[in-house]
């Protein structure tokens, strides 16, 4: 059965006065309504809540700041925190059980603790709305989520670790961490659903977009693993993600009539080991639908058409669920309660037949609703089965007939019982609001005419509730629509119904009730007409004053104090109760105290509606009382008063049981009779003459107004004509007068303007004389400045030329100067060079000639006193041979001297051609060509030996080593000395004395006559090291010409450069000059031009 708590003012209490039964069908515990005090239709909404982490309690925070706490274990409530802004998502899972997170509407994240209600950090850092607060399992860091921006926080120290920012093209959709992971899930706008490391925030994977048409994902849920996720948006399916795998692995279709997924949550299981089999989806139709994601069962669903369900938490441990209705109010459900159905064990096998009689007789003997329905009998029966044998089924002891007959009246439809719901309602005051309407609509007997109703529809509205917008200007133009439409069908069901005035006023509780059910919001005021309202239209177009008289009665019995002092002051019945009648106290109650009067006015006799008047009047005793004045009486019986219907209900009750016979209304009035079925009751019980009279009188007067309305139509049409007309020649006349002015005011203005425009002409012309002259004497300056400016100009520009010709020659002389400079340091260069060489060259042959000396020296000597004696005996015998000698070795010498001069000559041009062209390259690579030439003559000076070498081959039959001129020498001097003793001459053959190079140092050449050395040989030899052949120098040109050339050309080179780059330095001076000179003479003349 459903409780409802109302917070009002309270800050703390019972969430619950009596322990709910845990067996409700529905699984409702509480409904919890935070009203306004003095308001008590005024609701402050619920907007969002949160569990704890053992799940039995959660917070729940109203669009006012207000947040509260509930302990479900402890069966209380309290107010921790007013926070002055509506919160837009909550957090109770924090590592500390005391605190809990709220975002609040101005973009902050506050942390607030529930025993000390004081403010433990604010976090600031979004830039809209915080849609979502994730926590991870340890409590430790929570993940703010936004539409453009997802903050991750540290919650020790409350600062900021990371930040996503996305664009707002894409959008993200939700951001939360896994169940015992440390990973981070991120949902954007796209469908795209990320994984992410919580310490580094590195991706771990992304779930692939299925191919299927897009869902565009809104709600998430994931299991207690980790394992699955659940997404639905924009249609009836469900994609089930296994996130192990990565992939779809399955998709849920939901009912027709689901259209839109707006929230989910995974239904907890103590015996799952996490991976949660049941997810409850909240569709766009209030409903939220708990299904089992294996075998795609629909297990139960909560929530109501009426009042559907905006959103819900699961408690973690699954036994409670916190949904926020549409209205604003908090409900909670018991799971246990909810599933009770699916858990209950399978029906009997065993079945007991029951006698005819006895069954005819208990059908009527009903069972509450919400339990099963059995059959059984005043027998005790036992079980078949041994186990339950031995034990005893209590017995029903059937009622008298007259009791029978008497619940057989009480009998409702759909199995329902009046005097079970008279005891229901006695000990509750009111009937459960999920069933109210049911209940209603059983105790009324609605037999839902849906043909006759039709045709009543079917004649479109009436002309009487035409213009019920100007009368009664409701905000709702669907309800308005509604009322028009039911009101239209009780007139065309009666005439009378066009008649009645306050007939808005008494149906429009029932049709904003019923406004998503016409038919019953018809069949209810029809039926309350029929049944509640008897005896209203005898009088009509008057009050009941028949019914008002038995309330007076009635408020005469039992309190005629109260009555007296209403007389006094001129107060009738029908001021204090006919406004109440009427409007069905509906101007003077709110919804919930309304609906609690009318659940016990519909389980009563029809005279408990005036009773409750009486009631109601009794109840106001002291405030009625202590009114001095009419108005006041009167007004308040048309306002809300601060009155406790419960009282007024057991007040009511006790005037229905202690008034007596005579003056009690039900000796009028008959008792309830239901709407027939298939067509509905003629309703006659009215003045026909008054109403026909009335409508006559209506039509008349109507067609009266209309006739007047018509010639008040033509009257005003005739005089709007007449004014028309007089205002038309009026505005003739004035516009005549008007133009008449007008003209002769543009006269003088003509006049005016000639006047003026002559004094502007002279004025002009007077002024164009004088801007000629001041333009000619702009112009005169403007060409001197000009002038002038060119004279500047040119100065300017010759003082430039000379300055860059100054500079350019300035810029010449340093680089000839440092060029020079260079030379001379590459001269010194190349002669600390040739001096060092010359110096190793020295070192060289001094050593070779101290060797050769030590060798030769001694055979010299030898050979001139053997060569001395020799001589002297030869003298004759040898002479023309000695003169023909040497004649042939001076020929040959002459010839070979001549050919190797030619030959270095040829050699030396083309290397000085090969000189020059690499001179012309890079003064940088002068030393390198340098090294490379002095290579090139060692490689000269060693082919000119070869040469002598060759030539001398062929001359010598062969070539002369100096240990075999040693042995040849001593071969002839042993010769000599056979010779000498014997005086014998021998002839020698001339190619013996003339076989030797006289070019190797090692062979010296002899004097074919006295078998002797050549003097300038011996002389070479043994004289200084300048004449020895193998002693050169480079500076020495007695040796050969061509090795001097070769070591100077280079010095040579470079003097003859350094004469050109001078003479064209000169060259270059002298044309910027003569150039200077030519601007210069140019200028001059310009300016004597000018």
């Amino acid at each position: 059965m459903q409780r409802a708590t109302e917070l009002g003012q309270k800050e703390r209490g019972k969430i619950w006065h009596r322990k709910p039964a845990s067996s409700a069908g529905d699984g409702i515990i509480v409904n919890v309504v935070h009203n306004v005090v003095g308001y008590p239709t005024k609701i402050i909404r619920f907007l969002h809540v949160a569990f704890d982490t053992a799940g039995e309690a959660f917070i729940a925070g109203d669009h006012q700041g207000n947040i509260y706490i509930f302990d479900l274990s402890r069966n209380s409530f309290k107010l921790v925190q007013r926070t002055g802004q509506a919160c837009t998502a909550l957090a109770f899972n924090l590592r500390r059980k005391t605190e809990y997170l709220v975002a609040l509407a101005d973009y902050s994240v506050k942390c607030f603790d529930t025993e000390t209600k004081e403010l433990v950090s604010w976090m600031k850092g979004h830039e809209s709305t915080v849609s979502s607060i994730s926590v991870d399992v340890s409590g430790r860091h929570a993940i703010t989520t936004s539409v453009d921006t997802a903050q991750l926080w540290d919650l020790d120290t409350f600062q900021r670790k990371r930040k996503l920012n996305v664009n707002l093209s894409v959008g993200i959709q939700r951001v939360y961490f896994l169940p015992l992971s440390n990973t981070i899930l991120s949902c954007f706008k796209d469908d795209s659903i990320f994984a992410w490391e919580s310490d580094t925030l590195h991706c771990k994977y992304q779930l692939p977009v299925p191919d299927e048409s897009p869902i565009h994902y809104k709600s998430f849920a994931v299991t207690r693993d980790g394992r699955a996720l659940v997404a639905g948006g924009k249609s009836n399916f469900l994609h089930l993600w296994c996130l192990n795998a990565r992939q779809l692995q399955r998709i849920i279709q939901m009912p027709p009539k689901v259209r839109t997924i707006r929230h989910l949550e995974f239904l907890p299981d103590s015996f799952d080991g996490g991976s949660s089999q049941v997810v409850g989806a909240l569709s766009q139709d209030g409903i939220m639908r708990f299904i089992n994601i294996q075998t795609c069962k629909l297990l139960f669903d909560i929530g109501s058409l009426d009042n559907g369900i905006s959103t819900a938490a699961v408690s973690p441990n699954g036994h409670y669920i916190a949904a926020i209705l549409e209205d604003g109010s908090l409900t909670i459900y018991n799971v246990r309660a909810l599933s009770q159905e699916l858990n209950k064990p399978p029906p009997p096998l065993v079945k007991i037949v029951a006698d005819r009689e006895k069954t005819e007789d208990l059908k009527n003997v009903s069972i509450p609703s919400g339990l099963k329905m059995r059959v059984t009998s005043g027998k005790v029966e036992r079980s078949w089965r041994g186990k339950s044998a031995g034990k005893e089924t209590k017995a029903r002891i059937l009622k008298p007939t007259g009791t029978v007959l008497e619940d057989k009246e009480n009998e409702l439809p759909a199995g329902l019982n009046k005097k079970r719901l008279r005891a229901l309602l006695k000990e509750f005051g009111e009937y459960p609001e999920k069933y109210r309407m049911f209940i209603w609509r059983s105790l009324l007997q609605l037999p839902e005419n849906h043909a006759s109703f039709s045709s009543l529809t079917d004649k479109g509205t009436h002309p009487a509730y035409l213009g019920i917008h100007e009368k009664y200007p409701i905000k709702s133009r669907k309800l308005l629509r509604i009322l028009q439409w039911v009101l239209s069908a009780m007139a065309h069901w009666s005439t009378i119904f066009s008649e009645v005035s306050y007939l808005p006023l008494l149906a429009f509780p029932f049709v904003k009730l019923f406004q998503n059910n016409q038919l019953i919001g018809f069949e209810v005021v029809a039926t309350v007409v029929i049944n509640w309202c008897q005896h209203w239209f005898e009088y009509f177009p008057n009050p009941p004053i028949n019914l008002l008289g038995m309330i007076e009665n009635i408020l005469a019995h039992h309190d005629k104090e109260l009555l007296q002092y209403l007389v006094n002051y001129n107060i009738t019945s029908q001021s204090y109760a006919w406004p109440l009648l009427e409007t069905l106290f509906s101007e003077v109650l709110t919804r919930s105290e309304w609906l609690m009067l009318f659940d016990n006015i519909f389980s009563n006799h029809p005279s408990f509606l005036l009773m409750a008047v009486v009631a109601y009047l009794i109840c106001s005793r002291s405030p009625l009382l202590h009114c001095n004045m009419k108005e006041d009486l009167e007004n308040f019986f048309h306002h809300r008063n601060n009155l406790d219907l419960a009282a007024v209900i057991k007040e009511a009750y006790h005037l229905m049981d202690s008034t007596p016979e005579d003056v009690h209304p039900k000796r009028m009035l008959d008792d309830f009779l239901p709407l027939t079925k298939g067509q509905y009751p003629i309703f006659n019980k009215y003045p026909t003459f008054i109403v026909n009279y009335q409508t006559q009188e209506r039509e008349r007067i109507w067609q009266e107004e209309l006739n007047y309305l018509k010639e008040r139509q033509l009257a005003h049409e005739l005089e709007a004509e007449s004014v028309r007309r007089q205002a038309e020649n009026a505005a003739w006349y004035r516009q005549q007068e008007l133009l008449q002015e007008a003209e002769e005011q543009r006269r003088k203005i003509l006049l005016e303007e000639e006047q003026k425009l002559v004094e502007q002409r002279m004025r002009l012309a007077a002024v164009n004389r004088e801007m000629k002259i001041k333009e000619l004497q702009v112009l005169d300056a403007a060409q001197k400045h000009f002038l002038k400016y060119q004279q500047d100009q040119q100065k300017t520009e010759l003082r430039r030329l000379d300055d860059e010709i100054d500079r350019k020659i300035s810029l010449r002389e340093k680089e000839t100067a440092a060029l020079i400079q260079d030379i001379k340091v590459r001269n010194m260069e190349l002669e600390v060079q040739k001096r060092i060489f010359e110096q190793q060259l020295a070192k060289k042959q001094e050593a070779v000639t101290q060797n050769v000396r030590g060798q030769l020296g001694i055979n010299w000597i030898k050979a001139d006193i053997e060569d001395q004696e020799f001589k002297n005996q030869l003298e004759l015998d040898q002479c023309p041979d000695v003169e023909e000698y040497k004649n042939i070795v001076e020929e040959l010498a002459g010839t070979d001297q001549l050919s190797n001069n030619k030959d270095w000559q040829a050699q030396m041009l083309s290397k000085q051609r090969d000189y020059s062209l690499k001179q012309q390259k890079s003064q940088a690579e002068l030393e390198c060509l340098a090294r490379k030439n002095m290579e090139k003559e060692a490689m000269l000076f060693d082919m000119m030996k070869e040469f002598e070498n060759h030539q001398w081959a062929k001359i010598a039959a062969k070539p002369a080593e100096p240990e075999t001129w040693q042995q040849g020498e001593g071969d002839a001097a042993s010769w000599r000395r056979q010779l000498l003793p014997d005086g014998a001459n021998e002839d020698t053959d001339p190619d013996d004395h003339v076989y030797r190079n006289p070019h190797d140092p090692s062979v010296r050449p002899y004097d074919s006559r006295t078998k002797c050395p050549m003097k300038h040989e011996r002389d070479l030899l043994l004289g200084s090291g300048d004449q020895n052949p193998t002693s050169l120098c480079l500076n020495d040109m007695t040796f050969d010409s061509s090795v001097q050339l070769s070591l100077d050309r280079g010095r040579m080179d470079r003097e003859r450069k350094e004469r050109e780059l001078m003479t064209g330095v000169r060259e270059l001076r002298q044309k910027l000059a003569t150039r200077a000179r030519l601007r210069y003479s140019t200028n001059s003349l310009t300016d004597s031009a000018t």
